[in-house]
């Protein structure tokens, strides 16, 4: 009785968070006003998958390096990677933000133009008939899949390939996690998308960095010391006992308190 009392109220606490940090007032200091900005599908997948790429170290930083990329393409992203010239490539050369330079940013820019010449979206990258045939890991299979195809131009430089993760390389794949989460989840909060229908939000995991590890050690939700792709599976059959049709929305709540420090 005691231990579902203190879930109950763990319950109680994290959904109180959800809805503090799950709103329109959440957008303007995170990555993803990056899509924001845009209302066309295609726009809002590529500025998306760009911020979410960008996504580590200070959020105001990712924010500002993902707007001044956009202000190179014009702001025009789709546009950009599917019609660029030579002279367009010039224009973002020397651009990086920390690891990221110019060399993957022409590589993501080669792999976009190829998708989106014979796809008219992003997410038949992720799922397709390849993919969520698989019942259970949908989300596991289609980013090992995600990964073997974004590399499968040829040339691809050697250093390009650290800036996606899968995880068939144990990483919690935290940012394309978060990016799943803009694209999929659809709730009437105005914050996250859900473009893609492919799969339902109770299939995605949780996206997690050692910040948001930490405060799910710190209410038990979390036991794995390793901080990997184990580790985000463990959290996210947690958070499905607090709503099974939508773990990640505590991403909301765990992300901020940490961000915060104060839990």
């Amino acid at each position: 009785m005691e231990k579902e009392n203190i879930a109950r109220d763990l319950k109680k606490f994290l959904d109180q968070k959800v809805i503090q940090f799950n709103n329109p007032s959440f957008i303007k200091d995170d990555p993803v006003c990056i899509p924001h900005l845009f209302s066309k599908k295609q726009d809002i997948e590529i500025a998306g998958f760009f911020a979410a790429t960008f996504a580590w170290g200070i959020r105001k930083t990712i924010i500002n390096k993902s707007k001044l990329l956009l202000q190179l393409m014009d702001n025009a992203p789709y546009d950009f990677c599917l019609h660029h010239n030579d002279e367009d490539l010039k224009k973002v050369e020397r651009f990086c933000h920390r690891t990221f330079n110019d060399t993957d940013l022409l590589y993501f820019i080669s792999f976009f133009k190829f998708h989106y010449s014979k796809h008219n979206s992003l997410e038949v990258a992720f799922f397709n008939n390849k993919t969520i045939k698989q019942f259970d890991n949908v989300v596991e299979h289609s980013l090992n899949y995600f990964n073997q195809y974004f590399f499968s131009l040829e040339d691809v430089p050697a250093r390009t390939k650290k800036h996606i993760a899968s995880p068939q390389k144990n990483s919690t794949c935290k940012r394309l996690n978060m990016y799943l989460r803009w694209m999929v989840r659809n709730d009437d909060k105005g914050v996250d998308f859900g473009i893609w229908k492919k799969i339902s939000p109770s299939q995605l995991i949780c996206p997690v960095d050692l910040h948001v590890a930490r405060v799910a050690k710190h209410f038990n939700l979390l036991k794995r010391k390793q901080v990997d792709w184990r580790a985000a599976i463990e959290l996210t059959e947690a958070l499905k006992k607090f709503d099974v049709q939508d773990p990640v929305k505590y991403d909301f709540a765990l992300f901020s308190l940490g961000a915060l420090g104060k839990y």
